[in-house]
C-alpha cells in the first residue's frame, strides 16, 4: 500500500500541524493519531493532537494519550495545517466552522465524503492504523515502541483483535512488523478486554436485560437513567453493539443509546455480506459495511420500527 505522494511531500513541507479524530473515540482513532503525532515530531514538525471528547479510561494504556487537548479556545488554527483522522468531515470531528491553512484527510470508512485538499480514502483497509504504518515508512521515520503499541492497538480494535473478515494477511504482516518494533499482543488485548469496573459490568447486564430479537435484529438499549444508577457514561457502552450479533440466528445487532430527551445514538453491527453502512447513511450516518452508525431523534419504538423497515429491504 503506498500513500499518495501529495500526501507525503504536504507532510515533509510543512509544519504547523492540527491532528483531529471522531468524538467518541477508540482506539484506531487514538492511537493513528497519536502514532502520526509522534512521527512528524521526530521530523521537527509542531503538532497538536485534539478530540472533543475526553479518552476513555480503559483506552488510557495508549503511550502518550494524555497530549489529547479537547478545546480549541484560545488557539488560532487558521494558521495550522488540519490533519483528519479516522473520520472524512470536520462534524464528525466537532470540528464544523473552524478555519485552517489547509485540509488533509485519512481515513478507511466507506461513507467518503468531498472534504479535503487532499484525500487518502482506501474503505478496504482494515484501519486508518494500517494506512498510517505505511505513511510513516514512506516518510522515512524509525517505528518506535510507542508508536508500535499505538498501531497495533488501532489495527486489533477494528479487526476484533484479528477475527473478523478483514484481517488479511497484510494485516498479519503489518502486525507481525509492529511486534517486533515493540507491541506486545497480550498487554493491548488484557487493556482492551480484561479492565473492566464493576459499575461498567453491571450497565452491560443491564443493557443485556433490555435484549428483544425481531426478524434476526438484536435491539438493545441504554437510558440515562441508566447511566445513573449505575453510575456510568456513554463511553462506558464501547463494544456492547458487538455482543448480540454473537448469537447465532443473529443477522444485524442494533444498540441505541439514548444521548437525550427522545434523541438517541443507533450503533449496527452486522454479519458477511449484508452492509449497514447503506442503512446507516439513510438515516444521516455512515460507517463500514459491517459496523456503522447514526442518530435518530424520536422514541425508542419508533427508532427500532424504522430501522426493521430499512433492514427489510436489505433482507
Amino acid at each position: 500500500m503506498i500513500a499518495p505522494p501529495e500526501l507525503v511531500s504536504f507532510l515533509r513541507e510543512n509544519d504547523n500541524f492540527f491532528i483531529a479524530t471522531h468524538i467518541s473515540p477508540e482506539p484506531d482513532a487514538l492511537g493513528s493519531s497519536l502514532a502520526l503525532a509522534m512521527a512528524l515530531e521526530s521530523l521537527g514538525k509542531k503538532v497538536t493532537v485534539y478530540d472533543r471528547d475526553i479518552v476513555p479510561e480503559f483506552y488510557r494504556f495508549l503511550p502518550k494519550h494524555e497530549r489529547f487537548i479537547h478545546s480549541t479556545s484560545r488557539m488560532q488554527t487558521s494558521s495550522c495545517n488540519l490533519i483528519l483522522l479516522d473520520c472524512n468531515s470536520p462534524d464528525r470531528a466537532g470540528i464544523e466552522g473552524m478555519g485552517f491553512r489547509s485540509s488533509t484527510v485519512i481515513d478507511h470508512h466507506e461513507t467518503e465524503k468531498d472534504f479535503g485538499d487532499i484525500r487518502w480514502i482506501v474503505p478496504n483497509a482494515a484501519a486508518t492504523g494500517v494506512l498510517i504504518f505505511y505513511l510513516i515508512r514512506q516518510l522515512g521515520t524509525v517505528i518506535t515502541k510507542d508508536i508500535a503499541l499505538n498501531l497495533y492497538a488501532a489495527i486489533a480494535i477494528d479487526t476484533g483483535t484479528f477475527r473478523y473478515s478483514n484481517t488479511t494477511a497484510e494485516v498479519l504482516r503489518v502486525a507481525a512488523e509492529l511486534i517486533d518494533a515493540g507491541a506486545t499482543p497480550s498487554y493491548v488485548s488484557n487493556s482492551l478486554y480484561d479492565t473492566w469496573t464493576e459499575k461498567r459490568f453491571a450497565l452491560l447486564i443491564a443493557s443485556l436485560n433490555t435484549l428483544e430479537i425481531q426478524n434476526g435484529v438484536a435491539f438493545t438499549h441504554v437510558t440515562q437513567a441508566m447511566y445513573r444508577k449505575t453510575e456510568t457514561a456513554p463511553e462506558d457502552t464501547e463494544n456492547f453493539a458487538n455482543l448480540p450479533r454473537t448469537m447465532k440466528h443473529v443477522r444485524v445487532s442494533a444498540f441505541f443509546r439514548q444521548i437525550g430527551k427522545a434523541y438517541w445514538k443507533a450503533s449496527l453491527r452486522s454479519r458477511d455480506t449484508l452492509n449497514v453502512a447503506e442503512i446507516a447513511v439513510s438515516f444521516g450516518g455512515g460507517g463500514h459495511k459491517n459496523a456503522a452508525g447514526y442518530t435518530f431523534k424520536g422514541t425508542l419504538d419508533a427508532a427500532k420500527k424504522s430501522l426493521l423497515k430499512s433492514l427489510r429491504k436489505s433482507f
